[in-house]
């Protein structure tokens, strides 16, 4: 199969991406989308992804909390005016919707409670 027919990852960047059914998957970053209409999707899914603001978010955008939040089962606050850099837009249960690491590890945050830096 020419690896022109497969697109690089959207989330690193590298071309080491395979089709597994419906989605291309990337085995170094672990990043799966769907093979069909990727270009229309990732837009739709940019559009309903808004900050505090109504700014439209998208994968890879730094991102600044706009109130403290406490972490859930953990005595972590992460402080207003924090800045999160390299987001990752998710469909997360419960709002969830934005992936990101802090300096207290990886989390999901709800994209609400953040305004685009």
């Amino acid at each position: 199969m020419p690896n022109s027919t497969i697109p690089a990852c959207p989330q690193c960047g590298l071309e080491n991406t395979y089709p597994d059914g419906d989605n291309f998957i990337c085995p170094d970053c672990g990043h799966e989308w769907p093979a069909q209409a990727q270009a229309e999707e990732g837009d739709e899914a940019a559009a309903a992804v808004l900050d505090a603001n109504g700014t439209p978010l998208a994968d890879g955008d730094a991102v600044i909390l706009v109130k403290d939040l406490k972490v859930k089962g953990s005595s972590v606050t992460l402080k207003k005016g924090t800045k999160i850099k390299s987001i990752r837009l998710v469909d997360g249960a419960g709002g969830h919707n934005v992936d990101c690491k802090t300096e207290h590890g990886s989390m999901m945050l709800k994209s609400e409670f953040l305004k685009k830096a």
